[in-house]
């Protein structure tokens, strides 16, 4: 009985997981610009591999396998934010600036208002 709850549970997680990674490759390929396009990557590739991976350690139950799945959630937790900061940075240092609603690119420095 208790089996079949956690196996439910878990493909519940490894479908929902999927479903985010999916949609958050549809945005990187359809927003504008690279910053909606780390929005959309870097909210996505957080909580995907958190369900991906807690479904897997769910099925796995507490073993080996579920101790090096953690290890691994715990470093994707770690660097997939700290990437896509990094490659804001790197595309604002190199000048690249947000679209706008109308489609073009913002020519000064965003206002405090926008």
């Amino acid at each position: 009985m208790i089996e079949t709850l956690i196996g439910i549970i878990s493909a519940a997680m490894l479908l929902t997981g999927g479903a985010f990674a999916v949609i958050g490759g549809i945005g990187v390929v359809r927003f504008p610009d690279v910053y909606t396009r780390l929005h959309a990557g870097g909210v996505t590739d957080t909580i995907a591999p958190l369900l991906i991976v807690g479904g897997l350690v769910l099925l796995s139950g507490w073993h080996l396998l579920s101790f090096k799945l953690l290890l691994i959630l715990l470093f994707l937790l770690f660097t997939t934010p700290t990437a896509s900061h990094a490659t804001a940075r790197a595309a604002m240092a190199a000048g690249i600036k947000p679209v706008t609603k109308d489609g073009h690119r913002r020519s000064g420095a965003p206002s405090s208002n926008t």
